[in-house]
């Protein structure tokens, strides 16, 4: 009988070893491009040993080179705004910027604390209330202090995931419609663009009155002003979702359209069997570029409409003109900005999950 070499063996296992630790980094590479972190993949071959020089070449052109960039941006930055003089004094550099981020942090902790302290009055009154025998007068009041920061940003939020939904339910089916008929394609393009290029700030007052004169009570499940913004939303967004459905449903290839009909698959089975599965990736783009729009609608529409959110914040502290108001300003655009990127990666998963595309 052959001798065993242990050392073969031991070999062996390593080799066996590394290839899965290989394998699960590149399943990883893939979920690591859609939160825009692709730097971690070179870091983690590098540390399991694969190449460590080329790694470092990835790692500097995926991690460092940005962070050099970061770097010169913020000294930039620092050195000219303090030139630039305006009504409300020089631009703040990055300093003053963060110092304001504090500062709006702190504020939305004191406002929290004394919502705390008015509910928990508000409890005690009431439990008295009860042991008194005196339930009837007993009333449930919310705290109506000044919106903080964070509130404000959940606002946005809300508001602009409602319109994209609005969006997508009304510009998804007039797509599939759209890129299956060519006679319902001939009366809907002319439509959409025509309407395409309208700014928010057009719609907004006509949705304002429309919306002022249909729903006539702010003590329904939506406040007027959060209807005005998300229908906005809805009206500038819809239009990359509408077209984009339209273009990845008339782009099927014709040889399945004719299977269908060979196997007499009704509408709604080649609708959801095959039109959106092969649609799907460029419905998916629509859906991205719909929400970026309805983003940048969105604070247009609160600043114009002076409706809850970081828009309005933005207007208010350009009305306040106070030394800091600058500063806040510029941590709303930042705010803005970040939050948009979160928007955009998250799409990009929900793409990645249903159309297991290998795009990045």
């Amino acid at each position: 009988m052959t001798a065993i070499d242990p050392t073969a063996l031991t070999d062996q296992t390593r080799t066996a070893r590394r290839e899965r630790r290989f394998s699960r980094i590149n399943k990883l590479d893939a979920w690591f491009k859609v939160l825009g972190l692709p730097w971690m993949t070179p870091i983690l071959k590098a540390l399991a040993g694969d190449n460590p020089k080329a790694q470092l070449k990835d790692i500097w052109r995926l991690a460092g080179v940005p962070l050099l960039a970061i770097v010169l941006f913020l000294g930039a930055w620092g050195a000219l705004a303090p030139k630039v003089q305006t009504s409300l004094g020089a631009i703040p550099g990055p300093a003053q910027v963060w110092e304001q981020v504090i500062v709006l942090h702190a504020d939305a902790v004191a406002e929290g604390a004394k919502a705390d302290e008015f509910y928990a009055r508000q409890d005690a009154r009431n439990a008295q209330l009860v042991a008194e025998g005196k339930a009837d007068r007993v009333k449930v009041r919310d705290y109506t202090g000044k919106q903080t920061y964070y509130q404000q940003i959940w606002t946005s939020i809300k508001t602009v995931f409602f319109g994209f939904l609005l969006a997508t339910v009304v510009a998804v089916p007039l797509g599939i419609i759209s890129g299956l008929s060519p006679t319902a394609n001939a009366a809907i393009n002319p439509l959409v663009q025509i309407f395409k290029p309208v700014s928010p700030l057009a719609w907004l007052p006509i949705v304002t009155m429309i919306v002022s004169a249909v729903y006539a009570t702010n003590d329904g499940m939506f406040s007027k002003s959060f209807l005005v913004s998300a229908i906005t939303v809805t009206l500038c967004s819809l239009w990359p979702t509408l077209i984009n459905t339209a273009l990845g449903v008339a782009s099927i290839d014709r040889d399945l359209i004719s299977v269908s009909r060979v196997l007499k698959l009704g509408t709604w089975t080649k609708i959801t069997k095959l039109v959106l599965p092969s649609a799907l990736p460029l419905i998916f783009t629509g859906l991205r570029l719909s929400l970026g729009v309805g983003w940048m609608v969105l604070i247009a529409a609160e600043m114009l409409a002076q409706n809850p959110g970081l828009g309005k914040f933005v207007w208010d502290e350009f009305q306040n003109g106070s030394s800091s108001s600058l500063a806040k300003i510029m941590v709303a655009v930042f705010t803005i900005g970040i939050i948009g990127f979160l928007l955009d990666r998250v799409m990009f998963a929900l793409q990645s999950l249903f159309t297991f595309s290998a795009n990045r």
